[in-house]
């Protein structure tokens, strides 16, 4: 049965939203930010000729530099002052994370509520700053290695270097922030958001004039068209899907009234590792190429120039390595971001428990179990996703521009951006009501 939440958001309409003012603020706000993000990825770095830099990048675009230059919205390819986008508070992140898991004082940190997890973003913020500090650095070293990118090359350019992409990426972490709290939904996601969406038009009219010049056949843009649509509406179906866990909690007494148990459930999303995986995987798969783009591949030995051959986009060895690797990440990652032990002990906490199964160890072990299935079924969902799109491009040499990591952000992101607005919306229904309720109340006591 819906709850009272579901049935009011099923009979929201246009004139709900348009009374939303708040909701209006935050989406005009939202756009704004957006837009002045997107300004920034056309300001070159000072120093940079750039017809020498987009050269020798076009060497580059299939290599990590590409995944980078995708996540930051084509600033990499202009060497921009966001070239290094959002992704180094992203790996802070992560890396926070997982240092939570194996480090105590953070693991205490972590259950004090609100003001540890003030503390972690602070230590976020400053392993943004070291990340950033460090890559900015390595940027600014191999730009001047490049055949006269730098105009004027010396510590003057890497010191200015260094200090304006890392000044770009505090910045696009604080416009984030700004984002969630005066916008609407995750602002570091919004921002990886439109960078991908920014490059959409213009793969689709290359595509369509591909398909003019008779390049691409009409029946296999629309096979490529048909192929999208359902692997949107595949993702769609996984990222809302969970298994609840039926959690029952007993009668209790308060005072001289006993309330009956009450009823709820545990759920459990079937790709708990979200779109880090693929992320990772392909980080990981095209650093060789990256790292042998820069260098001298005459004087690799032969068997090293044959297996990075081997490893470039659409080789059955790539696709293998992409496919364990996303599976072992989906399954490393769920046990990083869920422990089923903390569950446990916190249903024991609360009274609540699972039919059938007893409290603590037995019930750490039933969701570690349930748990483990499940991911099968995610790693399997991602493996599916990503492989898809690589396979497209080898077999008909197809520019699927959305692979499977961009495409698993954008619906991500929109999916969760539309809970958003609908959860704005529900509150001001509610607003609405508590309104009308205390005006009714009041002409009864006069």
């Amino acid at each position: 049965m819906a709850s009272a939440a579901e049935q009011l958001a099923a009979n929201l309409n246009f004139s709900a939203f348009s009374k939303a003012e708040d909701l209006k603020k935050r989406i005009w706000f939202t756009l704004g930010a957006l837009l002045v993000y997107r300004l920034g990825t056309y300001i070159p770095l000072p120093g940079i000729n750039p017809a020498a830099f987009a050269q020798a990048f076009q060497g580059q675009a299939g290599g990590i530099l590409g995944v980078f230059n995708m996540f930051s919205g084509g600033a990499v390819a202009r060497m921009a002052i966001f070239a290094l986008g959002i992704m180094p508070y992203i790996s802070a992140s992560i890396i926070i994370q997982l240092m939570t898991s194996v480090v105590p004082s953070l693991e205490q940190l972590k259950k004090e509520g609100e003001q540890g997890r003030k503390v972690i973003n602070q230590y976020t913020r400053y392993g943004t700053v070291f990340l950033a500090t460090l890559q900015a650095y390595g940027i600014a070293v191999g730009l001047e290695g490049g055949n006269n990118i730098v105009t004027d090359p010396g510590w003057f350019f890497r010191i200015s270097t260094v200090l304006t992409l890392v000044g770009g990426t505090m910045f696009l972490m604080w416009l984030g922030e700004q984002i969630t709290s005066r916008g609407i939904g995750n602002g570091i996601s919004l921002i990886i958001f439109a960078g991908i969406v920014a490059a959409l038009p213009n793969a689709i009219a290359g595509t369509l004039e591909l398909g003019r010049t008779g390049a691409l056949s009409t029946g296999l843009i629309i096979v490529v068209v048909l192929v999208a649509v359902a692997c949107i509406a595949f993702i769609v179906f996984i990222e809302r899907a969970q298994r609840r866990l039926i959690i029952q909690y007993p009668k209790r007494q308060v005072g001289s009234r006993m309330f009956q148990g009450d009823t709820s459930h545990l759920p459990l999303k079937l790709n708990t590792a979200g779109v880090i995986p693929p992320i990772f995987a392909s980080s990981l798969l095209l650093l060789p190429a990256t790292i042998a783009g820069f260098s001298n591949t005459t004087e690799l030995p032969g068997w090293a120039s044959a297996v990075l051959a081997s490893l470039g986009h659409g080789q059955p060895l790539y696709m293998l390595f992409y496919a364990g690797m996303i599976g072992f990440f989906a399954f490393f990652y769920t046990a990083i971001v869920f422990n089923p032990k903390d569950t446990a002990d916190n249903l024991k906490q609360h009274g609540g428990f699972i039919p059938g199964i007893r409290p603590g160890e037995r019930t750490a072990q039933y969701i570690d179990y349930v748990l483990t299935r499940i991911t099968v079924i995610g790693a399997i969902y991602l493996i599916l996703v990503c492989l898809l799109p690589e396979f497209l491009i080898a077999q008909t040499g197809v520019p699927f521009y959305l692979g499977g990591t961009s495409l698993l952000i954008v619906v991500s992101v929109t999916l969760d951006t539309v809970a958003q607005i609908q959860g704005h919306l529900i509150a001001q229904q509610y607003e609405g009501l508590i309104k009308k309720s205390k005006l009714r109340g009041g002409k009864r006591g006069r």
